[in-house]
C-alpha cells in the first residue's frame, strides 16, 4: 500500500492554513500572495551564485550579485545589450529595460540553460559575443582529447622506434642534419650509445670551420702543408725506380724465354725450307761453307727437334738464330758427317733462342741423331754422356774425344751445351757414333720413318 504524502498525513486539505502557516500545497492559488509565495519556495539553494545570497538579496527573489560598478549599461533608452564574464568566456544579454541589472552576472556553463526569471522580472535572451578567440582550435571534449593524445603518443614512439633502429644499422634518419642528431640523442636516452656533449660540439665547431671561406694566409698555410716534404719526395722516387726496374726485368724475362723462342723458331724454320728449296733445285753442293751459312739439318726424333746447321758457333748470326753451329773454325775445328775419321763437333742453346738442346739430357744409348746433307743421310747413335765439365775443356772436341769411351779412331759426332738451365757456368756433352750413311736417293732412313 502505497503511503500517504505528509500534507495528507496531517490532515490538512490543499488549501489549508495549519499551525505554523501556510505550507506548499496547503495553501489555495487563489489567495492574494500565494502564487509569489511558492515560487520563491521552489529556489534551489545549490544553484545560488554565491553563499548567504538568497531571496532576499535582490528584490524579485533571484540569486544574483549586482552588475560591476566598472561595466556601463548598453546604449539605449530601456532595451538593450549587456555583457556578462565568467570563467567560460564573455556573454552578451539582451535586456528589455532598466530592470536589466535583476539579470544573473554569474556567467553560465557552456550548454547549460539560462534559468527561468523570477516572477515579474523582464525576459532577457543570451546572446554569445565572442567567445572564443577568432582562429583558436575548437575545444574538444573528454573523450576526443584523451583519443588523440593518445594517437600521438603512438605516432611518437613509432618515431623513436624507427629512429632508433635507424641509428643501430647505420641509415641515417630522415631530415636534415640536425633532425639526424637530435634522432641519435633520443635513441641514446633509451639505451643507445649517447654522444657527448663536448664531442658534438666539436663536431658542429669543425662543420662550421669546414664550411665557412678560409682567409689568404689560412689557404696559404693549408696548400703548404698540403705540400710533400723531401722525405716524401725522395721515398716516392725510390719508389718510382723500383717499379720501373721490376718492369724492365719482367720485361725481360718475358722477352728471353718467350719472344726470343718465337723468334728462332721462326728464323730456324725459314733457313731449313729455304735450304730444302736449295737443294731440290741444285743450287747448293757439298763443299766449304761461309760463316753463318746453312749447308745441313739435325734430327733427333726422340726430341722432335728439327734445326738448321750452319758453319761457326757465332752468337750472334748463328746461335741467336735457332740454328746448331758447327765447330770448323780455329783451334776447334771439327771434321765434317762425310769424313772417312773424324768427330763432328755442334753446339747450340739449351735454353731461350730456340733452345734445340733443351732436353739432350734425356738422350738414352741407342738413341738416334741423324744429319741431313744435300746427298746423304748420316745416322748416329747415342752413346755416352757428360752431365758437367768446365767450358775451356776442349779436349771433348778430339778425334778421339776425351771421356767419351772411345778408344780408336772413327765416325764420331758430338754435341755440347750449357748447364745448369738458364746459365752458362758450365757444359754438358752428348756422344754418338755412326751406324749408317744413307744416300737421299734411296730415301729417308728407318730412323726417320718410325
Amino acid at each position: 500500500m502505497t503511503a500517504l504524502r505528509p500534507e495528507r498525513e496531517s490532515g490538512a486539505a490543499y488549501g489549508d492554513i495549519g499551525d505554523n502557516g501556510p505550507s506548499y500545497g496547503q495553501q489555495p492559488y487563489g489567495g492574494p500572495g500565494a502564487f509569489e509565495a511558492a515560487v520563491e519556495q521552489l529556489a534551489d539553494p545549490l544553484t545560488d551564485p554565491l553563499p548567504g545570497s538568497g531571496a532576499a538579496a535582490r528584490p524579485g527573489g533571484r540569486h544574483a550579485a549586482p552588475p560591476p560598478a566598472d561595466v556601463p549599461p548598453a546604449a539605449g533608452s530601456e532595451g538593450g545589450l549587456r555583457q556578462e564574464w565568467s570563467g567560460q568566456g564573455q556573454h552578451q544579454y539582451a535586456v528589455d529595460g532598466p530592470e536589466e541589472y535583476t539579470r544573473d552576472w554569474q556567467g553560465l556553463p557552456r550548454g547549460a540553460q539560462d534559468p527561468a526569471p523570477g516572477y515579474g522580472e523582464p525576459l532577457t535572451r543570451p546572446m554569445p559575443m565572442y567567445a572564443e578567440p577568432v582562429g583558436a582550435a575548437p575545444k574538444l571534449d573528454d573523450a576526443t582529447v584523451a583519443l588523440r593524445a593518445s594517437e600521438v603518443s603512438e605516432a611518437r614512439r613509432r618515431a623513436e622506434q624507427l629512429a632508433g633502429r635507424a641509428t643501430n644499422e647505420g641509415i641515417p634518419a630522415p631530415g636534415g642534419r640536425a633532425a639526424r642528431r637530435k634522432a641519435a640523442r633520443r635513441h641514446g636516452r633509451h639505451g643507445g650509445a649517447q654522444e657527448p656533449q663536448d664531442a658534438q660540439e666539436s663536431v658542429e665547431s669543425a662543420e662550421r670551420a669546414a664550411e665557412a671561406p678560409l682567409s689568404r694566409m689560412e689557404a696559404r698555410r693549408a696548400a703548404r702543408a698540403k705540400k710533400p716534404g723531401a722525405a716524401v719526395l725522395v721515398s716516392r722516387l725510390i719508389g718510382e725506380v723500383f717499379i720501373t726496374t721490376g718492369v724492365l726485368m719482367l720485361l725481360f724475362v718475358t722477352y728471353q724465354l718467350w719472344w726470343s723462342n718465337v723468334r728462332a723458331h721462326q728464323q730456324a724454320g725459314s733457313a731449313t725450307h729455304h735450304l730444302q728449296e736449295d737443294w731440290a733445285s741444285g743450287k747448293r753442293s757439298p763443299g766449304t761453307f761461309e760463316p753463318g751459312q746453312g749447308f745441313a739439318i739435325l734430327h733427333i726424333p726422340k726430341l722432335d727437334v728439327v734445326a738448321p746447321i750452319a758453319e761457326g758457333t757465332s752468337k750472334t748470326d748463328v746461335l741467336d738464330r735457332g740454328m746448331v753451329g758447327h765447330y770448323g773454325e780455329g783451334a776447334l775445328k771439327t771434321a765434317m758427317p762425310d769424313a772417312k775419321t773424324g768427330n763432328f763437333g755442334l753446339a747450340g742453346h739449351r735454353n731461350t733462342h730456340g733452345e734445340p738442346f733443351r732436353y739432350i739430357n734425356r738422350l738414352k744409348p741407342g738413341d738416334s741423331i741423324v744429319v741431313e746433307t744435300q746427298d746423304d743421310y748420316f745416322v748416329y747413335k747415342m752413346t755416352s754422356i757428360l752431365p758437367v765439365t768446365s767450358p775451356s775443356n776442349t779436349k771433348v772436341l778430339d778425334p778421339i774425344p776425351q771421356g767419351s769411351g772411345f778408344t780408336a779412331p772413327g765416325r764420331y759426332i758430338t754435341l755440347t751445351t750449357c748447364t745448369p738451365e738458364f746459365t752458362s757456368k758450365y757444359r754438358m756433352i752428348v756422344w754418338g757414333k755412326m751406324v749408317e750413311e744413307r744416300p737421299r736417293s734411296k730415301g729417308k732412313p728407318d730412323a726417320l720413318l718410325g
